[in-house]
């Protein structure tokens, strides 16, 4: 009866970690059954590795420390498989055993782990022929299990680069937080608010992207980006927010492209939020932009060449609008503790590539460069230039 049970015991564990790590390592497409061994360890795990970094002080510490879970975790998670095979190998194994040579459970699992793993020292072999074939079996399982990690790794790797390469084209498009006002001024300034059709299209299609990979492969979410004012969740609701602005009254940009960004975006909101089971936060319309904050975006938008038209119940509009996807973002950044960008950037805030040797410069002349021929008289243009010139001389 003891044999039974335990032989029963070890088929369980091995079916419920093959056909997870099945689901999570090959199945491309979202599982929807809550009840899986991966969904209780992250959830257990971002857990208490979220509790320990919030006893950190906000900032770069306590963003490092985020920044090792989503690797962290995959090693653990690929070490829990390994651990949870081996041990249903060894109870198999142990109920399979002649009753003349009962070895111990211990050696057992030492035999199903060295099995598993292909080492073949040959000091302890299964001896009953079910056995045997039940090593073979394990040698098997171990190789295929190895192989698809080695591959799965990369794969991972490069959907995450992948997202990244457009969080990061967003620094000099929209600053560092993006926000909406950064991005439509700067597109403004340079007479470029007809190119934000091309920008938008292409956040369209990394949004589909993003809905597609992140649903097959949820723990990407807790892969971080490279800077700590940057993520994923912070460029989706700065993209969302422009494309808000856009649908409420900006006259110098048809509404087509915005609204099918918008539509792509929130529907990746919405399904995230599903997935990883986050209720939206209580949305009262001041969280990110309160009456004082809409007024000066709108100075902010108008210094730029900016034409809003929304009307004079714009303003209640925008929050209507902002009620239908501010409270499911700002729900995801609690749950993961990715800050929300603001509607407008500070004053004091400087993108990434100003930063570094000579980088006031740089941002100062890309600047003037970019404003030739806009109505300056060549003669101040060259003094300008000139001035540059002696600055970099004098350093």
């Amino acid at each position: 009866m003891l044999e039974a049970a335990t032989g029963l015991a070890g088929i369980l564990v091995l079916a419920v970690v093959l056909q997870d790590a099945f689901e999570v390592m090959l199945l491309p497409r979202r599982v929807n059954r809550r009840v899986r061994l991966t969904r209780y360890y992250f959830e257990f795990a971002w857990k208490v590795w979220s509790a320990a970094a919030v006893r950190r002080p906000p900032g770069a510490r306590r963003e490092r420390f985020l920044s090792i879970f989503g690797a962290l975790s995959m090693i653990m998670l690929f070490t829990l498989w390994a651990g949870g095979l081996i041990l249903g190998f060894a109870l198999l194994e142990w109920s399979l055993q002649p009753a003349a040579h009962v070895a111990p459970l211990t050696s057992q699992l030492y035999l199903s782990g060295v099995t598993f793993f292909t080492l073949g020292y040959g000091d302890i072999v299964p001896r009953a022929a079910a056995a045997r074939a039940i090593a073979v079996v394990e040698a098997g399982t171990g190789l295929g299990f190895l192989a698809v990690v080695i591959g799965y790794l990369p794969m991972l790797h490069q959907l995450f680069s992948r997202r990244e390469a457009h969080v990061i084209q967003l620094d000099g498009r929209a600053g560092s937080p993006p926000t909406a006002g950064t991005l439509l001024s700067r597109h403004a300034e340079a007479d470029g608010l007809d190119r934000l059709d091309d920008v938008l299209r292409a956040w369209e299609i990394w949004a589909a992207d993003l809905l597609e990979s992140h649903l097959s492969y949820p723990m990407l979410v807790y892969y971080r980006s490279q800077h700590d004012n940057q993520s994923w969740l912070a460029a989706m609701t700065a993209i969302m927010d422009c494309c808000a602005l856009i649908l409420v009254g900006i006259e110098q940009i048809r509404p087509l492209q915005a609204r099918m960004t918008f539509t792509m975006a929130r529907q990746v909101v919405v399904e995230m939020a599903r997935s990883f089971g986050v209720r939206p936060s209580r949305y009262d319309g001041g969280d990110r932009l309160a009456h004082e904050g809409y007024t000066r975006l709108m100075a902010v938008l108008a210094h730029a060449g900016v034409v809003f038209e929304g009307g004079a119940e714009a303003e209640e509009t925008l929050a209507a609008l902002r009620a239908t996807y501010e409270p499911l973002l700002d729900g995801l950044s609690a749950a993961l503790l990715l800050p929300l960008p603001p509607w407008i950037a500070a004053d004091d805030a400087a993108d990434h590539w100003q930063r570094g040797h000579r980088g006031l410069i740089a941002s100062r002349m890309i600047e003037q460069l970019s404003d030739r021929g806009e109505g300056m008289p060549s003669s101040q243009e060259s003094t300008r230039a000139r001035r540059l010139r002696d600055r970099l001389s004098r350093e």
